[in-house]
């Protein structure tokens, strides 16, 4: 007789269908024959609630137990679980660090995408968890690894729901005695099974598909979405496509197609000046993968255009009914607060009117003259207009000032990185593309943040590449602009810089 039942494992956040999946894996053992035990312990600590649930089956059937009945525990144990299932990557890590994952024993079911925490979103700059450190922890501690990330799936199974996905891959794995037609069953007898059914299979599909094969051929340049996204899968390294695949469609979003393929352009010129090199803490192509990032969140800046296709969107008005938990057909007024001052307006005008409307807002601040504040009720008639004209308003956005002094920041700060990493100092470079974290927002915090960046980028300037020092002072001067708004600690650590750099000037004059 069989001394164990199997363990599973599943590690969800609220929201997500972490019930309706143990839910599924219990009827469909029962359907089975199979003696099993579900428990969920509900948490309220990890973004909108992490639950942990535990099935326990035992992979004999009752007719074959002939009466005796087997003791199921109501959590789980380190060491002691044959199926981790995880709906994001921070949540199959917390599992691995935790000890539930284990070589000898354990199939680690995992989205890798992330949905960042709190504490990550809240930080002055990159708050996020070592992403590429979680994963080479849930590719090496488990068994057996199925890991998946449903942002890039092939697109029959992009739309379906992750727990039905999931469950898919579990029925894959064949590590429970089910048969897969007892999943179907359970599916069929719960809510929406035709969308569900088609998640199942999208998971069966996944874990049975081998892996993509390599295209040496470079297609020709292309300009539209769908060409260049083939074009960067091709192309660029995975680390590097991972984040292009993301900002390509946003970029689109945020101004045309033809902004999108510019970036492209943009962080291929970097690839060509980026040697293949492993770093601590990173992957081979460290530099290219930091610069994707960043790069993509400086040409989709915030400005009064982008606040409004964001507030007068669709996807937004959803997520405030699903927010606030409206019925449907029941009314739900937003009210937006705005507070425009004259260098938002400035950032739309041509460059020489919008400067001297800039001149003329700060000349006003000086003398305390503070911006009126804004009511408006996006979800009347005149408010969604508003939004809307707003909106419609970035086919214009080139040119306006903002727009002219963004993309010429932005191509400065890509020559001095690639001029850095062709002269062998990779180290430097990577702290150079980082100071893009200091940009951010729009009106007086960008720019408090753009003269932040301005300092630095003057640190930056005066090091000398293969000074084993320089990658340090840029990453201080960074860190100091991130202590303070005002730039108090910035200024003290420039000083403390510039007299570091005389020291040796005066000590050789000394000799």
């Amino acid at each position: 007789m069989t001394t164990r039942p199997i363990s599973i494992l599943i590690s969800a956040m609220g929201g997500e269908g972490g019930g309706v999946l143990t839910d599924w894996i219990v009827s469909a053992a029962q359907r089975a024959d199979l003696p099993v035990q579900g428990t969920s312990i509900p948490g309220v600590a990890q973004r909108t609630g992490a639950t942990t649930y535990y099935v326990e089956v035992w992979p004999e059937t009752h007719t074959s137990l002939a009466g005796r009945t087997p003791v199921f525990a109501l959590g789980p144990g380190p060491g002691d679980v044959d199926v981790v299932i995880a709906t994001e990557l921070v949540e199959a890590g917390r599992c691995c660090e935790r000890g539930f994952v284990s070589p000898d024993r354990t199939t680690l079911i995992a989205a890798t995408r992330r949905v960042f925490a709190t504490s990550e979103k809240s930080a002055m700059s990159d708050g996020r968890f070592d992403a590429e450190r979680v994963m080479r922890t849930i590719r090496e501690m488990p068994r057996r690894a199925v890991l998946f990330d449903p942002e890039r799936l092939p697109p029959a199974a992009r739309n379906t729901s992750l727990n039905a996905l999931s469950l898919g891959v579990l029925a894959a794995s064949l590590t429970l005695p089910i048969p897969h037609d007892a999943y179907r069953d359970a599916i069929r007898a719960g809510v929406a099974p035709e969308a569900n059914l088609r998640g199942f299979e999208a998971g069966l599909a996944l874990a049975d598909a081998p892996p993509p094969a390599a295209n040496e051929d470079a297609p020709p340049p292309a300009r539209g979405l769908p060409a260049m996204l083939r074009d960067a899968a091709l192309t660029l390294p995975p680390e590097v496509l991972a984040v292009a695949e993301i900002a390509l469609p946003r970029l689109a979003d945020f101004q045309s197609e033809a902004y999108a393929a510019l970036y492209l352009d943009r962080l291929k010129s970097v690839l060509a000046a980026d040697p293949a090199r492993s770093m601590t803490g990173g992957g081979i192509h460290r530099l290219s993968a930091e610069v994707a990032r960043h790069l993509a969140l400086w040409m989709a800046y915030e400005d009064v255009v982008r606040v409004a296709q964001l507030k007068s969107s669709r996807e937004r008005f959803a997520e405030v009914r699903a927010e606030v938990r409206a019925k449907p057909g029941e009314p739900v007024r937003i009210t937006e607060f705005l507070k425009p001052g004259a260098d938002e307006i400035a950032a739309l005008l041509p460059p020489s009117l919008g400067r001297r409307l800039r001149a003329w807002g700060e000349r006003r601040e000086a003398r305390g003259a503070q911006n009126a504040s804004l009511r408006l009720p996006s979800t009347t008639i005149t408010g969604f207009l508003t939004m809307f004209a707003l909106a419609r308003l970035r086919r214009f956005r080139p040119l306006g000032l903002r727009y002219t002094e963004e993309q010429e920041a932005i191509e400065s700060w890509l020559a001095r990185i690639r001029s850095t990493a062709k002269s062998g100092d990779h180290a430097l470079a990577v702290e150079i593309t980082a100071c893009a974290t200091l940009l951010k927002g729009y009106g007086e915090t960008q720019r408090r943040g753009r003269a932040g960046f301005a300092m630095v980028m003057s640190v930056a300037d005066a090091q000398t590449s293969g000074d084993p020092t320089a990658a340090g002072r840029v990453a201080r001067a960074r860190e100091a602009a991130l202590a303070d708004p005002e730039h108090k600690t910035l200024r003290a650590t420039l000083d403390a810089i510039a007299a570091e750099a005389q020291r040796p000037a005066l000590a050789q004059a000394a000799e």
